[in-house]
């Protein structure tokens, strides 16, 4: 049977069908049948399990769980125990570092009311709420089509098949798709989702908008030592090891039972192509007064995502027939606070309040108005507002002085007034890179096995896998631009901003030979944002494939 000759897919229908069981559509799952409990609806999840492709910090501000589950303080189950006690900010040199005193900072950087855990832990307790409410939740389905009827409206979604080989022929295991068809249909696949990146070109929902901006995150989670435990402690550096010009910065959080969530940020708009992020994070575990904490502790796991850092004037057009963007699909993260979960939920629930009504008055795939001119009047739009030029700041004047100014706009801001209105972000990550020539290699120390580590046995503990006899689901579009420009030009930046491990120049004969290694991928998208033709594009693997956390 050749894929020409593929069997119809079988179809369900549903009111709302909802891409992504990560915080923004669990939220909105859970609302559309708080109001009303009569909707059929289904969430399709990639990952194995809901939590699986979840990565987070993650300090929550809950703001909006007090909205959807007002009582969640009272829930035995719920997993938000630790309440931030300490919040400290540290700029460091390669030696030392300075703590700034918390009284300067604007109050919306205040994390004392908020709680440290484990997002995907999150989502599980989520999950199990929405399905006790009635919500059908199929993990393991990629959502690998938009369908659109006759006009052009999105009708919902088609899961990818299963059991497709390597040369593009169905194997005998083989397994047809399903349709899963609604009136609406919300798009809820976090930063730089497949068909969310689908539908804002098609429905052009980003003209008007600013280039959307990234980060990678890169995260562990450790087990130390008690007698260095400080449960609730909540600290962020900038500075070292990055330089003025690459904005990123690092984050450690102590929570629950003597846990410890360590991560590092790098902007993706960095400009030398020799930056390795990876690594740049193994050695920030090294700086003085953050290296104490790891000794004799053990790591338990090892993550990447991409996050959203455009905010406020990067946000699309949430709206085109038939459906919405909600949560990070659209980019709600607020890059100060480093904080997008509050305003994921925060839009979950505003589109499931407009699609209940517009369901009410017997509307289905068309535009939900309403979401698109509510949210930036909403909590949502006042708390990006507010910082909406501090990444801008920080890309034009480093980190230094351009956190001088965004400190001072955040100010103003709070006051209520702004002498710089709203900064651009003037172009993409992918252009930001220079060539090679203009930059020397940085010379990264080798891990000592004990505190930083090499990226392959990092990979083993985010518990990836991929079904090895698949199509590879990393495209590159022209295999001769990839050598002419992104191995000569640039000097190969794919097989340093890459988390996994997936790509590798391997020199071999005359010309070197580009290797995609798809198996490591952790679906972080960062090949999809930073390769510096956009020739690289990340498309769905099988459902279930890709790392499998735990509690990330």
């Amino acid at each position: 049977m050749s894929t020409e000759e593929l069997p119809p897919r079988e179809s369900m229908e549903f009111d709302v069908v909802i891409v992504g069981a990560g915080p923004s559509g669990l939220s909105a799952a859970i609302r559309l049948k708080q109001l009303n409990a009569d909707l059929t609806i289904v969430v399709v999840e990639k990952g194995s399990e809901v939590g699986a492709h979840i990565l987070s910090g993650a300090v929550i501000d809950p703001v909006n769980l007090d909205k959807l589950i007002p009582d969640w303080r009272e829930d035995p189950d719920c997993p938000l125990k630790t309440q931030v006690k300490d919040d400290q900010f540290i700029l460091t040199s390669e030696t030392g570092g300075i703590r700034l005193p918390n009284f300067i900072n604007p109050p919306l950087m205040n994390n004392h009311h908020c709680y440290i855990t484990s997002l995907g832990m999150v989502c599980r307790w989520l999950g199990a709420k929405a399905e006790a409410l009635g919500v059908e939740i199929y993990p393991g389905f990629a959502a690998a089509e938009t369908l659109y009827d006759d006009n052009g409206a999105v009708r919902g979604i088609a899961t990818g098949d299963m059991g497709i080989g390597r040369d593009g022929k169905p194997k005998d295991s083989f397994t047809r798709g399903m349709e899963l068809l609604g009136k609406y249909t919300l798009f809820a696949e976090g930063a730089r989702g497949s068909l969310t990146k689908e539908i804002i070109a098609k429905f052009q929902l980003d003209k008007d908008c600013e280039p959307g901006k990234f980060g990678i995150g890169l995260k562990e989670i450790w087990q130390i030592d008690p007698a260095k435990h400080k449960k609730g402690l909540v600290q962020h550096t900038l500075g070292w090891p990055l330089d003025d010009q690459t904005g990123g910065g690092s984050f450690l959080y102590h929570y629950d039972d003597n846990l410890v969530a360590v991560g590092f940020v790098v902007h993706l708009n960095y400009q030398n192509p020799y930056l390795y992020p990876f690594e740049e994070f193994q050695r920030m575990k090294t700086h003085p007064m953050i290296r104490d904490t790891f000794v004799g502790a053990k790591r338990l796991a090892y993550g990447s995502r991409a996050i959203t850092e455009g905010g406020y004037q990067s946000v699309p057009k949430l709206v085109f027939p038939g459906g919405a963007l909600i949560g990070c699909a659209a980019g709600f993260v607020n890059v100060p606070r480093i904080k997008g979960v509050h305003n994921a939920m925060g839009t979950g629930m505003q589109a499931a309040e407009h699609v209940v009504a517009a369901l009410a008055a017997g509307r289905a795939n068309d535009e939900l108005t309403d979401y698109e001119n509510g949210w930036r009047s909403s909590s949502v739009g006042q708390d990006l507002y507010k910082v909406r030029n501090v990444k801008p700041f920080l890309s034009k004047f480093g980190n230094r002085i351009g956190m001088l100014f965004a400190g001072f706009d955040m100010w103003c801001n709070t006051l209520g007034f702004s002498l710089f209105g709203t900064q651009s972000h003037a172009k993409p990550d992918r252009k930001t890179l220079k060539p090679a020539k203009d930059y020397k290699p940085i010379p990264y120390p080798k891990p000592d096995g004990k505190i930083t580590f090499d990226r392959l046995s990092s990979v083993f503990m985010s518990n990836t896998n991929h079904e090895e006899d698949q199509p590879i689901h990393l495209k590159v579009a022209d295999m001769a631009l990839q050598k002419s420009s992104e191995h000569d030009v640039f000097a190969g930046p794919s097989n340093r901003y890459c988390p996994a491990g997936v790509y590798e120049w391997v020199e071999e004969g005359a010309e070197p030979r580009f290797q995609i290694n798809a198996q490591n991928c952790v679906h972080c998208k960062t090949c999809d944002i930073k390769d510096p033709n956009g020739n690289i594009t990340w498309t769905l693997p099988e459902g279930g494939g890709g790392p499998n956390y735990e509690a990330m």
